[in-house]
C-alpha cells in the first residue's frame, strides 16, 4: 500500500525536478525569446512553456505510469529495432552532439568572454573548452558526491541571483519592451513553442525520468497510481519555480534591446543585464555560478551518455565512451554558441515531434489497449512530416511539395503540420486495430515487450 507523502517530500522531489531540468544553457533561450518577441512576450512565452516546461512533465509521467526503467522500452513499443535507434539518436543529441557542447560554449560566451574581449576568440575558445571538458571528463571517470553538493548549494545560489535581477528588472526596467522581431509580430505563440525545442528538456525527461521516479518510490510510492499521483504534484512544484523562471527573463530580454541591443543569442543579454544592475561584482557572480551549473551538467550528461552506450555495446569500456563523447564535444563546442544553435535546428525539427507524440501514445496507451499497429501507424506517419521539417531546418525548399502541402495539410506553414499527420495515422492505427483485434488474437503490447 502507498504511504501518504508529507509536503516536505512533495518540495523535495519538486526542487530535484528543477535541478535536473535547468542549468546555464535554460536562461540563455527564454531570454533571447524576450529580444526577439518584445510587446508580444507574453504570448510567445506561452508557447515556449509547453514544450520547455509541460513536455518534460509529460515525459516523466510517461516513464512513471509505464512501468519500465528508461526511454527504449517505450520507443520499442513501435518496432524493437526503432526502440534503440531512436534511442541512440536521444543520448547522442543530449550528449556530444548538442547538449554535451553547449555547457562549455554557454559557460564560456557567460563566464569568461566577456572579460576577455573578442580578439583570438578562437584560441581562448578552444583553450577553455578543453580545460572545461577536461575537469568534466575527470569528474565523470572518478565518480564522487562532490558534484551532488555542489548542485545542492548551487541550485538555491542560482535562483537567489536570478530573484535578485527579475526584482529590479521591474523595480529599474533596462528599457521599454520593444517591437517584435519579424515572425513574432504575427506567430509568436508557435515560434515560442520551436524556442522550446532548444531546452531539450522533453528529451531530458525521457532520458532521466528514472531518477524521478527511483526517487518516488523511495518515498513509499509503488502503484502506478501512487506513482503518478505523487510525481504530478511534485511536478508541479518543479516546473512551476521553472516556469517562473522563464517568463521573468524572458521579460529581462524583452526589455533589454535599447539598452543592450539585439544580441545573437541569449548570453550576452544575462551579461549585461547581471551588469547593468550589480556592477562587474555581477557579471563575476554569474559567471561562477554559470560555469559551475554548467560543468556539473556536463558531467551527468557525459556519465548517462557513457553508460547507455556501454550498457548497449559493451565491447567498449564505460572509460572509453566518455573519452570519446568528451574528445567529440570539444571540437563540436568551438564552432561556437550560435552556430552550435543553428546547426541543432534541423535535428529538433526532427525529434521533438516523433518524441511529442511518443509521450501522448504512452501516456493514452490504455485508450487504445497498447496495439501496436496504433503505435506503428502513428508514428509513420509522424515520421514523414518529421523528415519534411528537418529538410526545412536546412532553409531547403521543397517547391511544389511544399506548395502542396501548405494547402492542403493544417498547421504545415507554421512547422507544425506533423500534428495533422500524427492524427491521421492515430485513426488508421486505431481503425485497423478494431478491425483485426478478434482475427489475430493480438495481445496488448506490454504482454508483447515481455516476449521480446
Amino acid at each position: 500500500m502507498d504511504k501518504k507523502l508529507p509536503i516536505s517530500a512533495y518540495l523535495v522531489i519538486g526542487l530535484l525536478l528543477f535541478s535536473l531540468f535547468f542549468g546555464g544553457g535554460n536562461l540563455i533561450f527564454p531570454a533571447y525569446l524576450g529580444q526577439l518577441s518584445g510587446t508580444n512576450m507574453w504570448i510567445a512565452v506561452a508557447g515556449f512553456l509547453v514544450t520547455g516546461v509541460g513536455l518534460p512533465l509529460l515525459a516523466i509521467i510517461a516513464i512513471g505510469i509505464s512501468g519500465v526503467d528508461n526511454v527504449q522500452p517505450l520507443a520499442a513499443r513501435v518496432h524493437p529495432v526503432y526502440g534503440i535507434v531512436y534511442t541512440v539518436i536521444l543520448y547522442l543529441t543530449i550528449g556530444p552532439f548538442f547538449a554535451l557542447p553547449r555547457t562549455g560554449t554557454v559557460s564560456y560566451e557567460i563566464g569568461i568572454a566577456p572579460f576577455i574581449g573578442e580578439d583570438n576568440h578562437f584560441m581562448k575558445l578552444l583553450v577553455y573548452t578543453i580545460l572545461f571538458f577536461g575537469i568534466s571528463l575527470w569528474l565523470s571517470l572518478n565518480p564522487s558526491r562532490i558534484v551532488d553538493r555542489i548542485g545542492k548549494i548551487l541550485s538555491p545560489l542560482m535562483l537567489l541571483f536570478i530573484a535578485f535581477i527579475i526584482i529590479m528588472s521591474f523595480v529599474n526596467p533596462l528599457g521599454s519592451q520593444s517591437a517584435p522581431q519579424e515572425g513574432y509580430d504575427s506567430a509568436a505563440f508557435i515560434n515560442g513553442f520551436l524556442q522550446g525545442y532548444n531546452t531539450l528538456d522533453a528529451l531530458g525527461g525521457l532520458a532521466f525520468g528514472i531518477l524521478i521516479i527511483n526517487s518516488v518510490k523511495l518515498y513509499g510510492q509503488k502503484s502506478k497510481k501512487g506513482i503518478f499521483t505523487s510525481v504530478l504534484k511534485s511536478g508541479v512544484i518543479g516546473v512551476g519555480l521553472l516556469a517562473l523562471v522563464y517568463i521573468f527573463v524572458a521579460y529581462i530580454g524583452s526589455t533589454s534591446v535599447t539598452a543592450l541591443g539585439l544580441a545573437d543569442n541569449g548570453a550576452p543579454i544575462l551579461s549585461g543585464a547581471s551588469k547593468h544592475y550589480m556592477g562587474s561584482l555581477g557579471q563575476i557572480l554569474l559567471a561562477f555560478i554559470i560555469i559551475i551549473a554548467c560543468l556539473t551538467t556536463s558531467v551527468g550528461l557525459t556519465s548517462a551518455c557513457a553508460a547507455y552506450f556501454y550498457k548497449l555495446a559493451p565491447k567498449f569500456s564505460y572509460k572509453t565512451y566518455a573519452i570519446v563523447f568528451t574528445l567529440f564535444s570539444v571540437c563540436v563546442a568551438n564552432v561556437g554558441l550560435s552556430n552550435l544553435i543553428t546547426f541543432s535546428t534541423p535535428v529538433l525539427l526532427f525529434l521533438y515531434p516523433i518524441t511529442i507524440v511518443l509521450i501522448l501514445l504512452v501516456l493514452a496507451d490504455s485508450v487504445f489497449k497498447g496495439r501496436r499497429v496504433v503505435y506503428v501507424c502513428t508514428m509513420a506517419s509522424t515520421l514523414l512530416m518529421s523528415f519534411v521539417e528537418g529538410i526545412h531546418g536546412f532553409d531547403i525548399s521543397l517547391g511544389g511539395m511544399d506548395r502542396i502541402l501548405s494547402k492542403y495539410v493544417p498547421f504545415y506553414e507554421l512547422s507544425m503540420g506533423w500534428i495533422t499527420f500524427a492524427i491521421i495515422g492515430f485513426i488508421f492505427g486505431w481503425i485497423i486495430a478494431r478491425v483485426t483485434a478478434e482475427k489475430t488474437g493480438e495481445t496488448n503490447i506490454l504482454a508483447e515487450e515481455s516476449k521480446i
